[in-house]
């Protein structure tokens, strides 16, 4: 370092990637001592340091594109695009905690998110072809957009098979879930009144018989 030069920070974003990856593992740990650790699970908590995560990521994001051009902008423009939608997402969970839609939509941001960080890994610094990618062809620019369509459709069919295969396995083998369905269908059914008296008039006819079972039999024990 010259005399003459102020000092100045080196690999900034070595330490942007750092701080990432970071705060990503310490809400993962968050969560896992919310989950196995405490005696009571802290939804707020898992949900508080998540949103945070998300919130502090994108900062980083966009200011980690500040020196890029080419095809890392666009790799890095298409991750924080994911990064914005996710935090719009998990922002209104707080209010919606209960929503089926934002918990759908959070997982499929997520697996997008985690698909894409590993993309663009080979992309920027590995590739697969082993021909580093032109920053001044438009091709190539216009491929890594493709690559990302393909991510996110890939990503969608993955949750759709998921989502398919759990609800066709609890449906079709799940013993309780039969029962839950079965008391469901009688009790929405008893709105009418119809199963509701079959099921009074069944249950006297049975206390009725039982009534005359000892009373016939009452002589033969006399005997």
């Amino acid at each position: 370092m010259s005399k003459g030069m102020p000092p100045r920070f080196m690999y900034p974003k070595e330490w942007q990637h750092l701080t990432m990856f970071t705060l990503l593992t310490l809400d993962g740990c968050v969560e896992t001592v919310s989950k196995s650790v405490l005696r009571q699970r802290w939804v707020a908590l898992e949900r508080g340091s998540t949103v945070l995560v998300i919130y502090v990521l994108l900062l980083l994001l966009v200011s980690h594109v500040k020196d890029s051009f080419g095809v890392e902008l666009q790799v890095h423009s298409l991750l924080v695009l994911v990064v914005f939608l996710l935090m719009l997402v998990l922002t209104a969970e707080l209010w919606a905690p209960e929503m089926f839609h934002l918990w759908m939509i959070e997982t499929f941001l997520f697996l997008v998110m985690g698909s894409w960080l590993i993309q663009a890994g080979f992309i920027l610094f590995r590739p697969v072809s082993g021909f580093p990618w032109e920053d001044d062809d438009i091709s190539d620019i216009m491929f890594v957009t493709t690559f990302f369509c393909w991510h996110v459709m890939i990503n969608a069919l993955c949750l759709l098979g998921i989502y398919g295969i759990s609800s066709f396995w609890h449906h079709c083998y799940s013993p309780s879930l039969r029962l839950m369905g079965s008391k469901e269908v009688l009790y929405h059914e008893s709105s009418s009144g119809t199963f509701y008296r079959l099921l009074q008039d069944a249950e006297q006819q049975d206390t009725h018989d039982q009534a005359l079972v000892p009373s016939k039999s009452s002589p033969t024990d006399r005997a």
